[in-house]
């Protein structure tokens, strides 16, 4: 702030009729901008994508603030905010969540109570307010008497968004140091290769056989339902993986010994498993941030649950939604499922969304339309299960469970969203994706409980389908 008030000169801060106004905008504006740059700190709490913010922003937004206000007797609130958050700020931005999050500080900032109350709050702490209208000096010295360090409810946000994101950037620098250490031999003689061919053998050992797909596409043959058809592509993909994991096991245990030529691939596998990563080869069916072992355990518990499903031909009562590898197919199978059920158009059906207050074991029968899902987990919330509602997290619970939801497919309404917050769902932590494969799956509504969404919003609260361990 104290740097975009040194771009406002004298003649700047001067030229709009109304002062009072302008003085307060102005001093919005710069909080704003400020806000939107150092949400950057929290990574994928802040913004789901990085933006280039720059003075250009500032300064083409304060002249539009200057005109408009001097233009118009009333304040233009809806042209001002969609100059400034929609065209100038929001040029920039490329997601729908991260554009909701833009108008939600936007709307704070720019409004009647900002420019008619004295020291109007911007945040929940009381050092953040916007003066009294006074010399351009004085914004200054105010700008130079708020705290040095951020605390993160400045910007909306919890004090777990700064441990997760520390965690993060620790873990992003142990992991450099790791791949720059030399490759020698331990002092017990052991060397990289030796410890690589125990833990292939260990691998190998620990992955599942393939399911059996002739034999379950038999089995479904006079039931092609949109779930079964969906139960069959993911046995192939999966049946895919684990021949890929085997196949280079294999050829890395021939190559370590000398039996085979070690290609680029296998060097990869080599390196990868030597530092406990997963090698990318393997990570072609679905993505994921899991160390190799936490990998490994979470892939055995994927494929079990379709290999049940393909040796009894009947869906499970819950499902996993976090073991398919593509989720949004088996969404939509639900939804083709509910559609041909009562012999409506599939584009009529909108998900309705109700938080189990049960445990799992209550649940015992499968819902007369839609499926329950289990698995998956708040990020910068946390979950009143009596009341199914959200909650503020309990400091150093970063992610936590929530209970078992029942997607219900119905026909498309006119929701009230009073209470309500739309949350996103995104496949693992990465809530940008990869290119070619988007992490964001669906919006679930979720009671808002005791604060109303713009609260979680700034949080950055989300679902997520998979952990990074």
């Amino acid at each position: 702030m104290k740097r975009l008030y040194g771009l406002v000169t004298e003649d700047i801060f001067y030229r709009c009729q109304k002062r009072t106004k302008y003085s307060a905008l102005l001093f919005g504006l710069c909080f704003f901008h400020s806000v939107l740059i150092e949400r950057r700190k929290f990574l994928m709490l802040g913004w789901n994508v990085f933006y280039g913010f720059n003075n250009s922003d500032f300064e083409v937004s304060e002249s539009l603030i200057s005109i408009y206000l001097d233009e118009y007797e009333e304040t233009p609130w809806d042209a001002l905010k969609y100059l400034v958050a929609g065209v100038m700020y929001g040029g920039h931005v490329t997601d729908d969540i991260d554009r909701r999050l833009l108008t939600t500080y936007i709307n704070d900032v720019f409004n009647d109570k900002a420019v008619t109350t004295d020291y109007y709050q911007l945040s929940s702490l009381p050092h953040y307010f916007i003066p009294r209208q006074g010399e351009l000096l004085a914004y200054r010295d105010y700008i130079e008497s708020l705290p040095t360090a951020d605390h993160p409810e400045a910007f909306g946000q919890h004090t777990n968004a700064d441990i997760a994101s520390q965690i993060i950037e620790t873990r992003n620098l142990l992991g450099t140091l790791l791949s720059l250490r030399p490759q020698v031999s331990d002092t017990d003689g052991e060397s990289q290769e030796d410890k690589v061919l125990a833990l292939a053998a260990d691998v190998l050992k620990r992955i599942p056989e393939n399911i059996d797909f002739e034999a379950t596409r038999k089995l479904l043959a006079d039931d092609p339902t949109p779930l079964n058809v969906v139960l069959l592509q993911e046995i192939q993909r999966y049946n895919a993986l684990l021949d890929v994991i085997r196949t280079s096991l294999v050829d890395l245990q021939k190559g370590i010994q000398g039996l085979v030529v070690m290609s680029s691939d296998l060097e990869q596998v080599l390196i990868c498993m030597s530092e406990g990563k997963v090698p990318p080869l393997w990570e072609k069916a679905y993505p994921s941030h899991k160390p190799l072992g936490s990998w490994t355990r979470d892939l055995v518990a994927r494929v079990e649950q379709f290999a049940k499903w393909a040796e009894t031909g009947h869906q499970p009562i819950i499902f996993w939604m976090s073991g398919f590898t593509f989720p949004t197919g088996f969404l939509t199978a639900v939804l083709q499922t509910c559609a041909r059920r009562n012999n409506i158009s599939v584009d009529s059906l909108q998900w309705e969304f109700n938080v189990s207050t049960l445990d799992d074991t209550n649940i015992i029968e499968t819902p007369k339309d839609g499926v329950w899902v289990k698995g998956l987990y708040l990020e910068g919330a946390g979950w009143e299960k009596r009341s199914s509602h959200l909650v503020e997290a309990s400091p150093m619970m970063l992610v936590n469970p929530i209970p078992t939801v029942h997607f219900n497919p119905v026909e498309a309404k006119k929701k009230s969203m009073k209470g309500m917050y739309l949350c996103p769902c995104y496949y693992y932590s990465n809530r940008t994706g990869s290119s070619g494969r988007p992490s964001f799956i669906v919006g679930v509504d979720l009671k808002s409980g005791q604060y109303p969404p713009e609260h979680w919003i700034k949080r950055g609260t989300a679902l997520l389908m998979s952990l990074d361990y």
